[in-house]
């Protein structure tokens, strides 16, 4: 159940082709005290996600007009922050293994109970939710963060960075100068219900270094300590709400 001492209410766009599947999912969504938005095709959900910004997707991956990977590609170039959960085919391992490097958050096999689906939501949810004191605008280096807007920038360049290597970001420089396990990352970033490996915590890191090393391939922000993980090496500066760094 969504915590009533919460005063924002989550807001849930559902994907999804199958009348009877999209009705119930809707009305038990809506018994949680979410607040819902559905679409019957790739199309029509591409264009309310970029609407209405939800804080999440339940994304079918076979639609009309746009599959899920279509719609889940673009909204990542378009830079929505929105967690995603896929409905796949039960047996469609690939699929999920697809949906996972494109950008999202979990996936539930079909045909799944309400409880399952219930259970996901509130996990990817969770995850995403800010800390009750949110860590907003910082810097390092030459780099700039606004982790409410979810911007960053490298001098006067804007950075495209996904929904989670923010989490990533975010992680290190709430731990400045510490090595954070490669375990601690997936535990985390991704959660225990999902099954990334360390190898996905590499090619993230591999990313994220290209975005904010002056040389990717000669790392001075976060290096790697072998065998271990990560260590974030920048001084980071906390900005106040004028802009100004302390």
């Amino acid at each position: 159940m969504v915590d009533p001492s919460d005063d924002y209410r989550r807001k849930i766009l559902v994907v999804e082709d199958e009348p009877a599947i999209l009705a119930g999912i809707k009305d038990n969504l809506e018994l949680e005290d979410y607040e819902v938005l559905t679409a019957t095709d790739g199309q029509e959900g591409l264009k309310l996600a970029l609407e209405s910004d939800p804080d999440l997707i339940l994304l079918d991956v076979m639609m009309p007009k746009l599959s899920g990977f279509d719609v889940l590609r673009k909204l990542r170039e378009n830079r929505i922050r929105g967690s995603v959960i896929l409905l796949t085919a039960k047996k469609a391992e690939e699929d999920k293994v697809r949906g996972l490097k494109l950008g999202a958050d979990d996936y539930v096999s079909k045909p799944f109970s309400v409880v399952e689906l219930l259970a996901r939501v509130q996990a990817v949810l969770r995850r995403t939710d800010p800390p009750k004191d949110p860590l907003k605008n910082v810097r390092f280096h030459d780099v700039r963060i606004d982790f409410q807007k979810m911007e960053a920038f490298k001098g006067e360049r804007a950075l495209t960075l996904t929904p989670r290597e923010f989490k990533i970001l975010r992680l290190f420089v709430e731990n400045p100068g510490k090595v954070v396990s490669r375990n601690e990352l997936l535990d985390k970033v991704w959660g225990y219900d999902v099954f990334p490996t360390t190898r996905t915590v590499d090619n993230h890191i591999v990313k994220l270094r290209k975005q904010v090393e002056d040389v990717p391939s000669e790392p001075k922000i976060i290096t790697s300590v072998r065998g271990v993980g990560y260590k974030f090496n920048a001084e980071v500066r906390i900005d106040d709400e004028e802009g100004g760094a302390s």
